[in-house]
């Protein structure tokens, strides 16, 4: 390598530095960035998955009730039948 190639690669190598460094800061702001929108993506992800389980709950007391009413219903609704009925007359 000539004195004259290696004078030529020294302004060249003062320009990769700062283009390096600009180079390497922007990855670590996208990185950074990246970052944040996970941590957002996993709030908004508990937020939901709270608000799902919270109707969840809501749903199974409901069902509870409704279960509750279709078997008290059809006990009450037995005896009412059977009251309706009356005495049983023959045929004849």
């Amino acid at each position: 390598m000539t004195p004259d190639m290696l004078f030529a690669l020294i302004p060249i190598t003062a320009l990769m530095i700062p283009i390096a460094v600009t180079a390497g800061r922007t990855a670590q702001r996208w990185i950074g960035l990246q970052e944040t929108k996970a941590q957002l993506a996993m709030k908004v992800a508990d937020s939901e998955a709270a608000s799902h389980s919270a109707k969840i709950e809501r749903l199974e007391a409901h069902v509870a009730v409704l279960n509750r009413i279709a078997t008290d219903r059809a006990s009450g609704l037995a005896h009412e039948i059977d009251a309706l009925r009356g005495p049983v007359a023959p045929l004849n």
